[in-house]
């Protein structure tokens, strides 16, 4: 398993002459070395950067970067700019270091004669499987630079659906914090003035009165401990996601019969599926190799099976359309334009079809979502603030209707 990046502090000499000291990011000491000797540094020492409790986490090279890196490599190459050139000029105007940093131990591996692809293996936290397999397809064909476009198309696509997600998910997270802090601050603030108020009432509180000066008391003198037991629940179920396989299969299941959300996630996992084939199909990749991928990159436990049982049923001699009908989760719609393509042969530009229809879908139905969503924040603000309100003046309404 390859070691993960550590951070050096280096000590040289450059072309100049001129002393020069820095960091750079590296495996080893001896990646680190010859990262600086390619860039024509002298090395007097490199060592590795004493860490402590307050110091920064070395940086990682983000999702977006990657597509970046694809899609300039692609240019340069569809160009005529040799490799190694190619990779001197994007490392050079990388945006951040780790990139850069990145860049130059690819850079180095070619240069010492391995391929591309090779190198990109070297690195698997930030090229996958499917992404190395595509560029070692490219070289042998002799079209990496129009297979780095494909790449680059096919990142630029998953980025953008993986972005709309987040953006349907931003308004509900923001619905439950700014309702909550609102409660809290009124709960803690306000609702203890009406108590003091209330000591002199002299009858019996209405029972929601008395709910919400229960919850009011319970925050004044244990809010800290709700406060860290709410993140720590939350904490213990991010790790028990993350650990352990049957909680996750299970909430992976249950969020697919989530209303609203539940189609969304469905329309993105067909759309990145539909999108993974086209790219892998026009790359000569066999289907089902390019299934063993799509697998992977599901991201959804139901999903995974199906399209297993589909790469099965295609090594049994079974058509397409036929098994992914069988596993009773792909929309009738997309059976039959895989049929259609089957029948035609034009499977490749019909699964292209589907991912266009299925990211617009994708689009439209997050739009929606956040136009839903802007009233409805008001709507709950105003039910939980309105819900507090009530609740103070019922005691007074009461010894109104009395007097």
């Amino acid at each position: 398993m390859p070691k993960k990046d550590q951070v050096f502090q280096y000590d040289g000499v450059d072309k100049k002459n001129n002393r020069i000291t820095g960091e750079i990011s590296a495996p080893t000491p001896s990646r680190a070395r010859t990262m600086l000797q390619t860039q024509g540094i002298t090395i007097l020492s490199v060592k590795k950067k004493s860490t402590s409790l307050f110091s920064k986490s070395v940086g990682t090279v983000k999702r977006e970067e990657i597509s970046m890196f694809s899609r300039q490599m692609a240019t340069m190459l569809t160009a005529g700019i040799p490799l190694v050139q190619a990779l001197t000029v994007v490392a050079e105007g990388s945006p951040t270091g780790a990139l850069a940093d990145l860049i130059r131990r690819i850079k180095v591996d070619v240069e010492s004669g391995s391929a591309l692809s090779v190198a990109l293996k070297k690195n698997p936290q930030y090229f996958d499987q499917l992404f190395c397999n595509l560029i070692e397809s490219g070289e042998q064909s002799g079209t990496l630079d129009s297979m780095l476009n494909r790449i680059a198309l096919y990142q630029e696509k998953t980025d953008s659906l993986r972005r709309k997600i987040k953006k349907a998910m931003y308004y509900p997270i923001a619905v439950v914090l700014i309702a909550s802090i609102v409660t809290a601050i009124l709960l803690i603030k306000v609702v203890p003035t009406f108590k003091e108020m209330f000591k002199g009432y002299g009858a019996e509180l209405p029972a929601f009165t008395n709910f919400v000066l229960l919850i009011s008391d319970i925050l004044q003198h244990y809010g800290l401990y709700v406060i860290g037991g709410t993140g720590l629940t939350i904490f213990l179920l991010v790790k028990a996601y993350q650990k352990n396989v049957f909680f996750r299969h299970l909430i992976e299941k249950l969020s697919l019969k989530l209303p609203i959300f539940g189609g969304i996630i469905k329309k993105t996992i067909v759309a990145r599926f539909a999108r993974t084939l086209s790219t892998t199909s026009a790359a000569g990749v066999p289907l089902t190799d390019a299934l063993e991928s799509v697998s992977r990159a599901a991201g959804n436990i139901v999903y995974a099976k199906a399209i297993a049982e589909i790469k099965e049923g295609l090594s049994t001699g079974q058509q397409m359309r036929v098994v992914m009908k069988k596993t009773g989760v792909f929309p009738n719609m997309v059976v039959q334009m895989i049929g259609i393509g089957e029948e035609s042969g034009s499977l490749e530009d019909m699964l292209g079809k589907i991912a266009t229809i299925y990211e617009e879908e994708v689009d439209t139905a997050v739009d929606g979502l956040t136009t839903l969503l802007e009233p409805l924040i008001m709507m709950v603000l105003g039910v939980v603030v309105g819900g507090l309100v009530i609740a103070m003046y019922l005691p007074i309404f009461k010894m109104g209707s009395i007097l």
